[in-house]
């Protein structure tokens, strides 16, 4: 009859219903069942977030239990000291052999404390073996971290799905307390203001229990940015203000830690200062997108400028630095000179650099006359391409198109249609691998660019490039019924017409469009 008692309060209790499971607990009195009980009662009151009440059962369980290992090691990561947590798990994991919730548990604990490689090391252990033991399961089966985190993996290539997941889990109790932020911060990155805005009104006594105060000033005023710009512009001034006040502090705490020979003063002061470093980027980067929405780009370059003391080590900070200095236009050579060191990072693994930085980078060099570091560096990129073709044939790879897609704009940009389209067209060969959503884009951008100025007869073109190009589009055509021009966008009410939305309806578009003028 217990045993039955104790399995009752372990549905309670999976069910998050704490306060019925630790009645049911307390009705147990055999002697035999003490442990399972105390156990038992431990995680209830963890599961409340009641730590001391906790511990204090935890306190209660024989030592030399594994399990009583992995519960300190829980009440140490909840607060925050996640060195000796990990170390309590390590221990237990010697004592229990390999258990995946124990690895995820380590990975976890690695992750908090910043050092990446070993958390991914023990989270893919932990993902590999459960995907080899678990049956596979239907959706609706599914626990609700595991929905949680298979609604995050949804966000790259079916965003609806993921945001329909993450819905479906904050009508849930309970819910992962992650997901509160996290529906509301893709939200915000998709630019569906007005939805994170009725999430965060509806669901208001959340509010305080799952955001922390600067995460929702932050969420607050990106929900600003598209009726009140100006105003959004000049609150995430004063959030970057206070950041950077508190990144000063942080680094005289460093400083005068280091001449006391204080390791851990330097330690803990570094850790605090990497966190509001965390929080100043996105403040700082938010700010700047008011004006790079506006092309305001000088603007943008003194925003970043400011920060320069604080993020001067900061990839993601140089490569928008980067960015800024090449759509102005004048800055090529300042512009190459933050591009430069992001890609000689990467040299051995070219492709793991964004198609976009490469050609920003042989175009800055270009445009400062350093053609033979722009012909080393596409040599470079078309060497890597090979090598992956010859592994893996049938992926398609777009990096040396886009440049070469790029470098093609630029002439065009400068009126030099013949070879600026030429360039355009070989690069796109051969179609079947090269012709892509991305590259089809930067194509087609030209050829508008060449029919609005044959049409204003501000130029002219020798009847050879207009073949040339009906030629082209004709490949377009015959190859691109299944390329999309548009990736649509989660949760859109009015969708595209698969007809239209394809390289082959705009390639006859702009093949008409050639014809005509040709008469």
């Amino acid at each position: 009859m217990e045993e039955y008692i104790i399995l009752y309060a372990q549905s309670l209790y999976q069910a998050c219903l704490y306060e019925e499971a630790y009645k049911v607990t307390c009705t147990v009195e055999s002697p035999e069942f003490q442990g399972k009980i105390t156990k038992l009662q431990a995680a209830i009151k963890y599961g409340e977030e009641d730590v001391a009440g906790a511990k204090s059962l935890v306190d209660q369980c024989p030592s030399d239990d594994p399990d009583t290992e992995i519960n300190h090691g829980c009440l140490l990561y909840k607060e925050g000291r996640y060195e000796e947590a990990v170390q309590r798990f390590l221990g237990a994991l010697q004592v229990t052999g390999y258990i995946p919730h124990l690895a995820y548990n380590i990975s976890l604990c690695y992750y908090r404390m910043k050092q990446v490689a070993p958390a991914l090391k023990h989270i893919d252990e932990a993902a590999r073996e459960c995907l080899t033991d678990m049956p596979p399961r239907l959706e609706e089966e599914l626990d609700a971290v595991t929905l949680h985190n298979l609604a995050l993996m949804s966000m790259e290539n079916k965003p609806t799905e993921g945001f329909e997941k993450l819905q479906f889990l904050l009508q849930q109790n309970p819910f992962p307390p992650e997901t509160f932020g996290n529906l509301l911060l893709l939200y915000c990155k998709y630019e569906y203001y007005d939805l994170a805005a009725d999430v965060l009104a509806e669901n208001a006594h959340l509010t305080y229990k799952y955001l922390q105060p600067y995460l929702y000033d932050f969420l607050v005023t990106l929900m600003m940015l598209e009726t009140s710009p100006e105003e959004a512009y000049q609150k995430f001034d004063e959030m970057s203000s206070r950041l950077a006040e508190q990144l000063r502090k942080l680094t005289k705490q460093v400083q005068e830690a280091r001449h006391n020979h204080d390791d851990e003063g330097v330690k803990r002061a570094v850790n605090e200062y990497e966190e509001t470093l965390e929080k100043y980027i996105p403040v700082l980067m938010s700010q700047a997108k008011v004006y790079w929405d506006r092309e305001n780009y000088g603007q943008v370059e003194k925003i970043f400028r400011k920060s320069v003391e604080f993020c001067n080590d900061v990839d993601i900070w140089k490569l928008n630095v980067a960015h800024v200095l090449f759509m102005q236009e004048t800055k090529f050579k300042e512009a190459t000179g933050f591009y430069e060191p992001i890609v000689k990072k990467h040299y051995e693994n070219i492709l793991s650099v964004s198609a976009i930085v490469l050609a920003n980078l042989c175009v800055s060099y270009i445009m400062t006359s350093q053609t033979d570091e722009a012909e080393e560096l596409m040599r470079k990129i078309e060497k890597e391409e090979e090598n992956v073709s010859y592994d893996e044939p049938d992926r398609k790879i777009y990096h040396l198109c886009i440049v070469n897609l790029v470098i093609g704009t630029l002439y065009c940009a400068k009126r030099n249609y013949e070879f600026g389209i030429s360039r355009v067209i070989k690069s796109l060969e051969p179609y079947n691998k090269k012709l892509g959503t991305d590259t089809w884009f930067y194509a087609k951008r030209c050829f508008l660019s060449l029919i609005e100025n044959l049409a204003k007869q501000i130029i002219s073109v020798k009847d050879s490039v207009i073949q040339e190009c009906i030629q082209f589009l004709e490949h377009c055509e015959a190859y691109g019924r299944n390329v999309k021009t548009v990736i649509e966008q989660p949760l859109e009410e009015a969708q595209m017409h698969p007809g239209k939305n394809s390289v082959t309806y705009e390639a006859r578009l702009l093949k008409a469009l050639l014809l005509e003028l040709q008469g």
